[in-house]
């Protein structure tokens, strides 16, 4: 019989036990303990605080693929800190694999799903804290936005980069791919060159290799202060990887212990520190719809034209894929994301003070940057690539609500042309294999927004297609749908309002004159508004795509680009009688 003196019911709770003592502790409790002790959680186990360790692995990419190993040094790290490791598991949906395809319209949807997921998992069991090993690109907000709103102790892990392929002599990586399809398709390569070129541009495991989206992402927690720093940069296939997870799960419960929130480290500063990463390294314009979506999870006020005002002062000192010349893991070679923090502290485009999860502030991270000597991927701020950040945003008749362009990778700052008009990405794709694109045009793909697709489509086969057929420095494209980080070229994303719901890019017709002038900051269709006025009274929006199912629910709830595209509802509620 038990000793009642030591009776696991009569033992006192652990104070950091915040969430998870309603679950295990006590009499009342037992049902609870024993369906947990029937996996193997002993009275010792369940005394201790509940971490959930959530992880994104997948087996349909290589980007998430280390993540089971990664887990499991994660959880050594927790147990030897003294706490309960709970693993779960999350989606993810390879934008790169599902590119060009209908498939791709199931990526910025995921996002959602993800954080929906990571909540629910914490919530309904009740965790003290949390560590969330991402990978693809939209695992990293979503996590991130899990976290925001859990508002419970935790942090975010990035499973790495991958290692650059070798194609002659040179790097490749997914983006070479895709352009040497262009290549193929313009009949500057053959075809036993584009499958050389498949298979050698991604060696392994881990996210796609340049500062894309998952790499743009990855630095941007680190400058928000939600990772470790230095942790995330390490590639996936570096060994160090496995003691970086394994001090995660040791840091997590020094945050559980002293009960450090999101909520205590994320704020206003943190996230313009975000904005300045992306814009110093010619990073995604995905940036732009995260770090949104992740500022309204959070309540703190930001608006897309922030970006374009920070990105304005703060020069580009990283020379990154797509628009420059070296790899995310060239870059932890290099010295690592602190590299950029110092730079930009020199010269005030940071706040310093703003506090990170592993306990020091960026000013202190940026002081203790270890430079490799020689290295060339970061330079110095008095001398940097570009005056100015890798995007900014657009207003004007095309685009009221803003739009954004990425500019880290042309020098082209204006274009006026005749309208090249398509409904779909599909359509417009099909048009460059056949060749009916010429030099000037400027390329209109609508109906591809958050409600329209639904899911707002990358259309890097497009625009890397364009560049293989030697297109990319003589043709304009903008969408109410998004790009890829391994976009570049002259291309404006995210025009809002978008199509489907009525916004100007609905009225362009074929032909008709666009501007895009980057120095006015201005996106404009140049039709008389007598004749745009006859346009509108006559159109129609198109009948939904899907009928039911996640894609039409998300179609329903999201809102604007220019708003994150984030699943509110608040679209929705205003479309109510008495809303």
């Amino acid at each position: 019989m038990t000793d009642r003196a030591v009776h696991p019911y009569n033992l006192p709770s652990d104070p950091a036990k915040r969430h998870s003592a309603a679950l295990t502790d006590g009499p009342d409790r037992a049902a609870a303990r024993a369906m947990l002790k029937a996996i193997g959680f002993t009275d010792q186990d369940l005394a201790r605080p509940l971490i959930g360790v959530a992880t994104t692995w997948i087996e349909t990419m290589p980007c998430n693929f280390n993540q089971r190993r990664l887990a499991e040094f994660v959880k050594e790290g927790i147990r030897a800190a003294g706490g309960t490791p709970m693993e779960f598991n999350t989606i993810a949906v390879s934008d790169g694999v599902s590119m060009g395809t209908d498939g791709m319209k199931a990526s910025l949807i995921s996002r959602e799903v993800i954080a929906d997921s990571i909540e629910l998992v914490a919530r309904g069991h009740l965790f003290d804290g949390m560590v969330c090993l991402v990978g693809c690109d939209k695992t990293i907000p979503g996590a991130a936005m899990a976290l925001v709103r859990l508002d419970r102790p935790g942090l975010v892990l990035y499973n790495g980069t991958i290692y650059p392929g070798t194609y002659k002599g040179r790097n490749a990586d997914i983006v070479t791919v895709f352009e040497a399809i262009g290549a193929y398709r313009a009949g500057t390569i053959s075809l036993d060159e584009l499958y050389e070129i498949e298979s050698a541009s991604c060696p392994g495991a881990g996210a796609c290799g340049g500062q894309y989206t998952a790499n743009t992402m990855s630095m941007v927690m680190e400058f928000i202060g939600l990772s470790p720093a230095g942790l995330n940069g390490i590639p996936a296939e570096d060994p160090a990887k496995d003691a970086a997870a394994r001090r995660c799960g040791e840091l997590v419960m020094d945050l559980v212990r002293r009960d450090v929130r999101p909520s205590s480290i994320l704020d206003r500063h943190a996230l313009e520190n975000g904005i300045s990463a992306v814009a110093a390294t010619g990073g995604s314009t995905n940036g732009v719809l995260h770090l949104l979506a992740i500022a309204r999870e959070a309540g703190i006020p930001l608006e897309i034209d922030d970006f374009g005002t920070i990105a304005d002062r703060t020069p580009i000192v990283a020379d990154l894929k797509p628009g420059g010349r070296f790899s995310a893991s060239e870059m932890y070679d290099a010295g690592g994301v602190a590299l950029v923090m110092r730079e930009l502290l020199s010269r005030d485009l940071l706040h310093g003070d703003a506090p990170t999860i592993d306990g020091r502030t960026i000013a202190e991270i940026g002081a203790a940057a270890r430079e490799t000597p020689g290295q060339q991927v970061v330079v110095p701020i008095a001398t940097p690539i570009k005056p100015i950040g890798g995007l900014t945003i657009l207003h004007g008749s095309l685009a009221p609500d803003g739009c954004v362009i990425k500019l880290a990778g042309h020098e082209r700052r204006f274009q006026r042309g005749p309208a090249r008009v398509f409904d779909s990405e599909t359509a417009c794709f099909a048009a460059v294999k056949a060749g009916t694109i010429r030099p000037g045009d400027v390329i209109v793909i609508r109906y591809e927004g958050p409600v329209g697709g639904p899911g707002m489509q990358e259309m890097l086969s497009v625009t890397a297609a364009l560049v293989g057929e030697g297109l990319g420095d003589q043709v304009a494209l903008l969408t109410d749908g998004r790009f890829s980080g391994g976009t570049h070229g002259l291309m404006v994303g995210h025009v809002a309002p978008e199509a489907a719901l009525g916004g100007p890019i609905a009225l362009v017709r074929e032909g008709d004159e666009i501007e895009i002038d980057v120095d006015r900051k201005a996106m404009d269709l140049l039709v008389e508004p007598a004749e745009l006025a006859a346009r509108r009274a006559a159109w129609s929006p198109p009948p939904p795509p899907y009928r039911g199912g996640v894609m039409a629910k998300y179609a329903a709830l999201v809102s604007s680009a220019s708003d994150g595209a984030i699943t509110t509802g608040a679209r929705l509620q205003a479309s109510l009688p008495n809303a």
